[in-house]
Parts: C-alpha cells; structure tokens; sequence
C-alpha cells in the first residue's frame, strides 16, 4: 500500500511525540538543577555536574537492555515503562526539593532521582524510531531519526526556560509535580497506540557487543560532538551567573531553535549528500560556535555561539546513525540504535565531571575552549573516515 508524504510526517510525528513528552521532563528541571545544587545546597561546580550527569550513566546501562525489549517484544513496552519512570522520578524530584534545608537527605535524593531519569530516558531512546520504522520501513529511516532529534531536543528547549519560570514564579516543587504529571499523560497516550514487533527471518544471531563494535566508529565522532551540547545544556546557567548575565536558559531556548530549523530546512542533505560529508560538516560549525563562546565574552555573541553550535549539532546524529544501522541487519536494528545512542550517554555522562573539573582548576571561561577542541577532534576523526573510506573504494 502506498502511503503519501503527508501520511509518513503524520504517523512518525505521532511516534516521536512520545520522545517530546520524556525530554520534556527531562528539560523542566535541566537549567535549574546546577543552580539548586551549587547556591541553595551548596555543593561545588564538580559535584553539581557529577550529579547532572548521573542520568547519563543509567541512560548508558539501560541501551541494550531497551534494544532487546524493542527487537524481542516491539518499542511499546519499552516506553511505557519508560514512562513510569519518569513519573516516579517526578515524585523524588518533589522530595528532593521539599527537603532543601538539609542538603545531603537532598543531594541523595537527587542521585536517585537523576537515576530513575536516567532509566527512563534509556528506555524511551530511539524505541518511537524503532516504531515508525517498523510501520514505514527503513527507506524512513534518516526522517524518523531526524524528526525524534527534534522532538527531543525541541522539548529541552521548551522545558528548560519553562522550568525556570516555574522556579522564579511559582516554586521548585512544581517541577515535580509537573513531571510527576507529563509521565503519567505519555503513559496513557503510549497505551493507545498500536503494538508491533519485528518480523524475524533465520538470521545469524549477532550479539549486543559485536553490533557495538560494528557502530563504534560513527559513535565515538557522536560522543566527541555530544560534548558541545553537554557543556551548554549543564553548564550554561552557571556560565551566565559567572559573568553576572541574565537569563542563561535562553541559550538552551536558541540552541534548541536553530537544531530544530536545521533538521527542518536540511531534512534532505543526508540522504543527498551521505551521513559522513554531512556529520563532516556539521562537526565544523558546532567547534565554530563553540569557539565563539569561548572567545567573545558577551551575552550576545554567546547566544551567536549557542546558534551556531545547535546548527552544527543538529545533523550529527541522524548522519552518522544512518551510516550506523546500515552496518547490521533489519533484526538488530533495535540494538544497533542502541548501541549507537550509547555513545551520546557516554559522552553526556561525563561532560559533567569533566567540565566541572575544567571549571574547578581552569576557571569558568576556559570551558568553552576545551569543548570547541573535543568537537574539532570528532570533526577530524569523521574526515579520517572518508578517507578510509575512499581509499577502500579505489
């Protein structure tokens, strides 16, 4: 049966829209929890990104388990119990802030909470592409990844200023009862949706750490161009209270905007161009932002920066995953997005520690320096690839 345009772009944003609804938690408390952490408990720029970043850690443990559940049982299972999760680390958000006057029950109960978030967004993933997929079939696959990239980041852009708002005009404990209330709607509305599961043909089995190792290559650029996004998405709010600026999460705001029209202007590029000239690319102009960052002091020019960074930002995964799943067969494809998606919880997993450890004994401007250099060396290792590449084919 043929299935126009406009019915594809229906039913993968149909599918993504549960992706919107986990990164929108997630989003809510993203700009406030560094700030909480570091001035209302009183815990250091370390210890504030270590515990940002604890999310990442379960995200990482929880990508191969949430691709078996996709391969064996279809995505449907796994993001409804991702959105358990993610109303259950509502109700530890709620705590965390009620118990503000004693830092460490708090800071403890951030850990838990940023590990009940974590598990969630593991589960949650790239199941809704693994769904569309299965009902459109792979020749979608560069819409459906590109589409989730905006969904996701489309909802921290939109629920990191709102959690802000929420902080400033109303309180901290209405970000866990937001929360508590957006995972228990993704879980009804998930319910509604029609199961599949993948049509297994006699297939070598191929285990989760050999499909690792096949998309290795293209996740190690992907962690490498994480690190930009990290260290504005974690530590962009405290950049600005440094410099004594207003309104840090408007870099959030501008950074998810240009990722958004990026994927919607250039929604064809990679299929034109290919994955690696396209991430090639793209990893270029995500150091450049970054490097504007970290050189003009000013609030404008930082904004300038967050632009440019969530233009270069914006292709990198859908370019180097398409280049990913065509490394395995239809079967794995579950644990191939995976396995790939583990690279960018890596990568966000420890820009936390690692900038914070930046900041601590460089100093709050040098962070932007070292991150534009980690995306020029994932622009580098992407171009050593078509070289690889090209030199395989003469």
């Amino acid at each position: 049966m043929t299935v126009s345009l406009r019915e594809v772009n229906q039913k993968i944003l149909g599918y993504v829209s549960l992706t919107f609804l986990g990164y929108f938690t997630i989003g809510l408390s993203l700009a406030t929890l560094p700030i909480f952490i570091h001035q209302t408990l009183g815990f250091n720029t370390i210890v504030a990104g270590l515990v940002i970043s604890i999310q990442y850690i379960a995200t990482f443990l929880l990508r191969g388990y949430a691709g078996k559940i996709v391969d064996t049982k279809g995505p449907k299972v796994s993001v409804l119990r991702s959105m358990l999760f993610f109303a259950m680390s509502g109700v530890l958000l709620l705590l965390v802030f009620l118990f503000k006057s004693q830092p460490f029950i708090s800071l403890g109960l951030l850990v838990i909470t940023r590990l009940l978030t974590g598990i969630a967004e593991g589960m949650v993933g790239a199941s809704p592409i693994n769904w569309a997929l299965m009902e459109l079939g792979d020749e979608h696959a560069a819409k459906a990844i590109s589409f989730n990239g905006i969904a996701s980041y489309g909802a921290l852009a939109i629920g990191a200023p709102l959690g802000v708002l929420m902080v400033n005009h109303i309180s901290y404990e209405a970000l866990g009862v937001l929360t508590i209330v957006v995972g228990i709607l993704g879980y009804v509305y998930c319910r509604s949706k029609t199961p599949y599961r993948v049509v297994r043909k006699r297939t070598e089995k191929v285990s989760f750490k050999r499909v690792l190792l096949l998309v290795a290559p293209f996740g190690i650029c992907l962690a490498l161009g994480g690190l930009g996004f990290g260290s504005i998405s974690t530590f962009m709010t405290l950049y600005y209270e440094h410099f004594d600026w207003q309104n840090g999460a408007s870099c959030l705001t501008v950074f998810g905007i240009f990722f958004i029209l990026t994927r919607l202007v250039f929604n064809k590029v990679i299929d034109q161009y290919g994955g690696l000239k396209v991430a090639l690319l793209s990893l270029f102009v995500e150091s450049l932002g970054l490097l504007t960052i970290a050189t003009v002091i000013n609030p404008i020019w930082t904004l300038l920066g967050a632009a440019l960074t969530g233009l270069g930002f914006s292709l990198v995964f859908p370019a180097l995953g398409v280049e990913a799943i065509k490394r395995v067969d239809q079967s794995q494809q579950g644990s191939a997005l995976a396995a790939y998606g583990l690279f960018i919880d890596i990568s966000l997993g420890i820009t936390g520690p690692l900038i914070g450890f930046v900041a601590n004994n460089m100093g709050m401007g040098a962070i932007y320096h070292f991150s534009s250099i980690m995306v020029a060396i994932g622009f580098a290792v992407v171009g050593n690839l078509i070289y690889t590449k090209r030199k395989a084919l003469a």
